[in-house]
């Protein structure tokens, strides 16, 4: 189980209001917290003392939250640390760019504390819990993923799958409840600049579903951004 009393998470917000719940909320469920009012204050923070992750505002005096995110991405002493962006509602340009830069995962204003503190939770533990076993194989629940043999199985029963539909699963599962964005999807199956629309990832997707069959409901569609692996309880 997870100590969530060694956690330490960086709040970045300048709505004092704001800070106080999510700081409170973090609190009463054993989180060590440090709050932020601007860019330039969490980008201090966080290469100084190396929090264990940051949720951040995306909507910041000076540098906003997508520079915030761009820079800790870009640096390798920082671009390990897990970020939550929090996000007005409709802003989906910008939740695209914040997951495209690295961003984790997302939650929109006004939101649930206790949705938060789950979203929070379950990326701390996406980043202390590894899913593959020694010898590189993913398994998850009845499904399992063998990166060497290139198979799939369900149980006992082995899945067909192309070299995309593997590929695009092996990914999500790998990193369970990141949201990847479409293109991002592209980019890490085919390489930077491969010449394929949206519309394709969509329709290997459909057709992964199908092939996995009730494990296929693991992946889950964001509406207006792209996709993730996703166990519900």
């Amino acid at each position: 189980m997870m100590e969530q009393f060694q956690k330490h998470i960086l709040i970045v917000d300048d709505e004092e209001d704001i800070l106080e719940l999510v700081k409170y909320n973090l609190g009463i469920n054993g989180f060590l917290t440090t709050c932020a009012t601007n860019g330039e204050e969490a980008l201090k923070f966080t290469r100084l003392h190396k929090p264990d992750l940051i949720v951040l505002d995306l909507m910041l005096p000076n540098i906003d939250g997508l520079d915030v995110c761009r820079v800790l991405k870009a640096d390798s002493e920082t671009k390990s640390i897990p970020i939550l962006m929090l996000t007005a509602r409709g802003e989906e340009s910008d939740i695209i760019q914040g997951l495209e830069m690295g961003a984790d995962d997302y939650v929109t204003k006004p939101f649930s504390p206790q949705v938060l503190v789950a979203r929070v939770k379950t990326l701390l533990r996406r980043y202390s819990e590894p899913i593959e076993d020694k010898e590189g194989v993913i398994r998850i629940r009845e499904l399992s993923i063998h990166p060497g043999r290139r198979e799939v199985k369900i149980g006992e029963k082995r899945v067909e799958l192309t070299y995309t539909e593997f590929q695009i699963l092996h990914l999500l599962a790998r990193h369970q409840n990141f949201v990847f964005t479409r293109n991002q999807i592209i980019d890490e199956i085919r390489g930077e600049n491969y010449p394929v629309t949206d519309r394709t990832v969509d329709f290997q997707i459909v057709g992964l579903r199908k092939k996995l069959d009730q494990a296929g409901k693991y992946i889950k569609t964001v509406r207006g951004v792209g996709y993730r692996f996703y166990l519900e309880d």
